[in-house]
């Protein structure tokens, strides 16, 4: 899931310990089958998982977006990230103030929607598959979600607000849905254009993408 910073990017990152060298992967355009595909299950002996979400963490960053999940990088595979809390930790350092919720960082792996509960609400999102268009989105903001984490240890949480609503949208990509099938029918059709355009790689990004037709 995307969100609007103003951090600088940087063409690669590496990690400071010397014995892992973290890679930024190409991210994954509207149009590729792999995101509208419902992704498989893994198991503790994956290869390459932890690789993959030090991988995972890093793409997100570099591209400045909040969640990232495996079929954005060309797996499908139920696996999925999301990282509020680091955006909260640059601004407070940036701007000295404190944040309205309290984020969250964490690896999802076989994530089941138990309950979705509580009020609709309507919020802005984003995609880094489908950059420069953003929509409001309908969801409940209270949900049960079970997962395994990236030590394949268990979990059953309840989750609010914007954590909710990221977790809501990253796993949506694991079900093969992407935010703009969510949208009112007169935005649906004002994107039409654009979404065709970011599907030829008609479209500026400052981060790696691999498009359809390129």
């Amino acid at each position: 899931m995307a969100k609007r910073l103003t951090v600088p990017r940087q063409p690669f990152t590496v990690n400071r310990s010397p014995s892992t060298v973290k890679m930024i992967l190409p991210i994954y355009a509207f149009g590729q089958p792999v995101l509208k595909k419902v992704a498989a299950e893994i198991d503790k002996d994956y290869p390459g998982l932890e690789e993959l979400i030090a991988n995972m963490f890093e793409t997100m960053h570099h591209a400045e977006g909040v969640g990232l999940a495996a079929p954005q990088i060309g797996l499908s595979i139920r696996l999925f990230q999301v990282d509020t809390l680091t955006p909260q930790e640059e601004e407070k350092e940036k701007e000295g103030t404190e944040p309205e919720y309290q984020g969250i960082k964490k690896t999802f792996i076989n994530a089941e929607m138990i309950e979705e509960s509580g009020k609709p609400e309507s919020f802005e999102e984003g995609c880094l598959s489908i950059p420069d268009i953003r929509g409001d989105v309908n969801r409940l903001n209270t949900i049960k979600i079970r997962y395994f984490d990236e030590n394949f240890v268990q979990h059953e949480e309840v989750f609010d607000g914007v954590n909710a609503r990221v977790i809501q949208h990253e796993y949506d990509h694991i079900e093969g849905v992407l935010f703009t099938e969510k949208l009112k029918p007169l935005k649906k059709r004002l994107i039409k254009k654009k979404l065709e355009k970011i599907k030829k790689g008609q479209v500026k990004v400052d981060y790696k993408m691999k498009f359809v037709r390129r």
